[in-house]
């Protein structure tokens, strides 16, 4: 497994662990800046099986680092899959719903045509794309605005911004679906668990699928419903007004796409997986938070 270090890798080990040996893969193991090197540390490791979490996913520097986005988020795992076509081995990788152009206000279907409006979703279309030319076993997993209790993502953002600021200001036309780390692995475990075995699930699939968790929401709800929570466990807040805004009036190098609504039918038809409403998942998150004080500067 690669990416460890990250909210999902971290997520995938503690449930995965149950089914066989985790290989922890970080970059002192596989490093996805260096592609070429793929192939011969795979072939020391001789893995059964290969999950790919890892991913430059810094949105707006990729604006500017198109060349490591792409390295990383295409060539590396095209190498990855070169790898596991050639040795029969399944792949599971994690792709992205900034694949989509956001246009619309119906949830995403596999079966749309991705067209992607930053470097990022451009970098991960390209590893989808890349991945699937193989034609090795694999499950490309889409995901929706992942968070965790650690790491550098929304709700920690929000968590930082409540305890230093009187005002926050957030968009409020983005729609979609926040995916704690914890949703996702445990939607993954469910494969594994499955009797048929997880080659098997991977066979049964078109080799896409997205997952996230239910219900829809806003970027300013979810920030609502982020204050609450700490609010609920006596965190000592600053913040006082929270007010909605268009995406216009929030300037971010990368454009973020409006529509960020995933369609779940495949998991629940394909995999028999139905994933936890965004609040259930964002209230068993806080429950592990860290102190605010630990929350590190972005």
């Amino acid at each position: 497994m690669t990416g460890v270090t990250g909210q999902v890798g971290s997520a995938l080990i503690s449930r995965l662990s149950r089914f066989g040996t985790v290989i922890p893969a970080d970059r002192t193991v596989i490093d996805l800046s260096a592609p070429r090197e793929i192939a011969a540390r795979l072939n020391a490791l001789a893995p059964d099986i290969v999950i790919n979490p890892a991913a430059y996913t810094a949105v707006d520097k990729a604006e500017d680092d198109r060349d490591l986005a792409f390295l990383v988020n295409e060539t590396a795992p095209l190498a990855i899959a070169r790898w596991t076509a050639d040795n029969h081995v399944p792949l599971v990788h994690f792709s992205t719903d900034y694949v989509f152009d956001g246009t619309g206000t119906t949830p995403w279907r596999e079966s749309d045509s991705p067209s992607p409006i930053s470097v990022y979703g451009l970098s991960k279309l390209a590893g989808e794309v890349a991945i699937q030319s193989v034609g090795g076993p694999h499950l490309i997993v889409r995901t929706s605005w992942v968070y965790a209790p650690t790491g550098t993502n929304f709700l920690r953002t929000i968590m930082r911004l409540a305890h230093e600021r009187d005002e926050l200001r957030i968009v409020a036309d983005q729609f979609g679906a926040p995916t704690s780390a914890a949703i996702i692995a445990d939607a993954i475990a469910a494969m594994f668990a499955a009797p048929q075995g997880i080659s098997n699930v991977i066979a049964r699939d078109s080799g896409l699928v997205h997952l996230a968790a239910s219900g829809i929401t806003t970027r300013h709800e979810f920030g609502c419903a982020v204050v609450e929570c700490l609010n609920a466990k006596g965190a000592p807040l600053k913040v006082t007004k929270i007010v909605p805004i268009s995406s216009d009036n929030y300037a971010m190098k990368a454009k973020r796409p409006l529509n960020c609504r995933l369609d779940l039918t495949r998991l629940a038809q394909t995999f028999g997986i139905s994933t936890p409403h965004w609040r259930s998942g964002l209230e068993a998150a806080a429950t592990d938070l860290l102190p605010i004080d630990d929350t590190p500067a972005y």
